[in-house]
């Protein structure tokens, strides 16, 4: 027979009580493990983002753009101490496979009938750089409002900005073509603050021959009136024919105020240099570059690009010595003659 032992009610009462208290005691002792193992992977969380906030902070990158950096792996390694980069995100289309190829922002500093327009053409050529020309026009007094310089500017570096010089591939370099007398001065202080914030690279393209600078201008405005080429006024040509029909015409000088004109487009461009002195920049003068083709190795060595030949389908106009393309020549000789001007007289070739 079975002995059935009954336990005092007591006792079970007794030990429902102890097993209550373990079962509590092991509750707490896990809820404790486990507040321990959340704070350690808080802390060390908190401890990568600071990290990383670092990494970004001292690659100038940190805050700066809008793109997402976890979307880009290599976004540190494209850092560089003399380049800033950027991520910009267009509002008028999607990146798409480049979201992630940095941009470098620059931008030229000229002045009329320097070699710009030239110089553009090739910085075009080049398959990964935009650059838009001008986008302030002298007399506009809207373009000459900071806000709204302003919010041109950005539109060009936020790669809104559409001109024929917008790529269908990868920009990792845009920019534009402003020249001194459109604002760059005027708005001096605002503008260098906003190059320094943004890391805008500053192209300086001059030219040492002002004299050859003047025929230009000159020969630019008369055609801008008699539109010499069937009835059409263009600024640049593509052909030897046309750059000829348009060198024809021959300009005279203003010989009494010659000299002072010189002095001061040579003080607006000292100007310019002294005061854009802070920021990332480089002076290119137009001479040179035509001289010597590895001056666009280096141009493209600043903008942050890969080094590729370019060239331009712009043929030049003004190709003569001086003497044959100024009417008044004999006079303009004279007036400048122990001047510290002198030297353009030598008209040395660089064609």
């Amino acid at each position: 027979m079975t002995v059935v032992q009954v336990q005092p009610k007591e006792d079970i009462l007794f030990q429902y009580f102890l097993d209550g208290k373990t079962h509590k005691k092991k509750s707490v002792s896990w809820r404790l493990l486990m507040v321990i193992i959340v704070g350690f992977c808080g802390l060390s969380l908190c401890f990568v983002r600071v990290g990383r906030r670092t990494l970004l902070k001292e690659a100038g990158l940190y805050g700066k753009d809008p793109v997402s950096h976890f979307h880009c792996p290599n976004i540190l390694n494209n850092a560089s101490n003399s380049i800033q980069l950027h991520y910009p995100r267009p509002k008028s289309y999607q990146r798409g496979e480049c979201i992630c190829t940095p941009v470098h922002f620059f931008v030229i500093l000229s002045m009329q009938r320097s070699g710009s327009g030239w110089f553009e053409t090739l910085l075009n050529d080049h398959p990964n750089i935009s650059s838009h020309g001008e986008i302030f026009h002298r007399g506009s007094m809207q373009e000459r409002n900071l806000n709204f310089i302003k919010r041109r500017i950005g539109e060009v570096y936020n790669l809104d900005y559409n001109s024929s010089a917008a790529k269908n591939v990868c920009t990792s370099a845009v920019g534009f073509k402003w020249m001194l007398n459109q604002g760059a001065l005027e708005y001096h202080k605002e503008i260098i603050s906003y190059f320094r914030k943004r890391g805008v690279s500053v192209i300086f393209l001059l030219r040492r021959n002002l004299l050859r600078r003047l025929v230009s201008i000159l020969a630019n405005a008369y055609d801008r009136e008699a539109k010499l080429i069937n009835g059409t006024h263009k600024s640049h040509v593509h052909s030897k024919q046309e750059a000829a029909e348009l060198a024809a015409f021959k300009p005279t000088i203003k010989e009494d105020t010659l000299v002072d004109s010189f002095r001061k487009a040579v003080e607006l461009s000292q100007n310019a240099l002294k005061l854009f002195h802070g920021t990332r920049h480089i002076v290119i003068y137009y001479e040179d570059l035509v001289k010597n083709k590895k001056k666009l190795d280096q141009v493209q060595e600043f903008l942050g690009v890969r080094i590729v030949p370019l060239k331009s389908n712009q043929v030049k106009i003004h190709i003569q010595p001086l003497s044959d393309q100024i009417r008044n020549w004999d006079s303009v000789n004279k007036t400048l003659r122990g001047t510290e001007f002198e030297d353009f007289l030598a008209d040395a070739e660089y064609i």
